[in-house]
């Protein structure tokens, strides 16, 4: 079960959003500001972070960079009043993954909890296989059978994504919000290019193949040997 941290000095609040995500099979973790979340920290193991940015002792934006700068990648989701944009620039130039202005959406909070965790998943799996193909975060490459090919980025992880899980079926709204984030207006036809050039780039791989689920999405499979 995942745990999530409300950093949230509002007790009202906190209460609430500690109640949401227990409703939603999460393991709630309060703290009135970053200074008890940095002791929190010490000793729980957090998957993500929502917090708040104004805050006594410790507010969030400085929170978020004591975070990053002391190496911490756990997943920061903002909720705040502050809506202009240099308040948000400064909240995505502190390291928060996402940013959410007062008064929210409670569904709309744990849908973008949900997007942030799968994609911080994704990153911090460095390596994934299937049969004798290998594919490597850090390098962006996919090595099959001595030949080794870079690929950019969104293919990449594209590819990292389905073969990560042989066989499930991702929807197309699942890998959009995952890869392009649930605010992109992206057209939905850039999943349907990527697929195609990934389809290309390995028609000739005989460990995997790239199959669609008519009206749902798309899955990797398993060639027979």
């Amino acid at each position: 079960m995942f745990q999530i941290m409300v950093v949230e000095d509002d007790a009202e609040l906190r209460e609430l959003f500690c109640t949401v995500f227990s409703d939603n099979g999460y393991t709630p973790i309060p703290a009135g500001d970053g200074l008890e979340a940095f002791d929190i920290l010490e000793r729980a193991q957090v998957d993500l972070i929502v917090c708040d940015v104004m805050m006594p002792r410790m507010d969030g934006f400085e929170m978020i960079r004591a975070l990053r700068e002391t190496g911490h990648t756990v997943p920061v989701l903002i909720i705040t009043a502050k809506e202009d944009l240099a308040d948000k620039r400064e909240g995505f130039r502190a390291g928060t993954d996402d940013y959410m202005v007062k008064p929210i959406d409670v569904h709309e909070m744990v849908w973008r909890v949900e997007a942030l965790l799968r994609r911080s998943q994704l990153v911090s799996q460095r390596r994934a296989a299937i049969g004798e193909t290998e594919l490597d975060c850090d390098t962006l490459s996919v090595c099959s059978r001595g030949s080794t090919q870079e690929l950019p980025q969104k293919e990449f992880y594209l590819l990292f994504k389905l073969i990560g899980t042989p066989g499930r079926i991702f929807t197309r709204r699942q890998i959009l919000d995952d890869l392009w984030g649930p605010d992109s207006d992206v057209d939905p036809h850039t999943l349907d290019v990527h697929i195609s050039r990934l389809r290309e780039r390995f028609k000739d791989n005989p460990d995997f193949e790239i199959v669609t689920v008519r009206g749902l999405g798309y899955k990797a499979v398993k060639r027979n040997a």
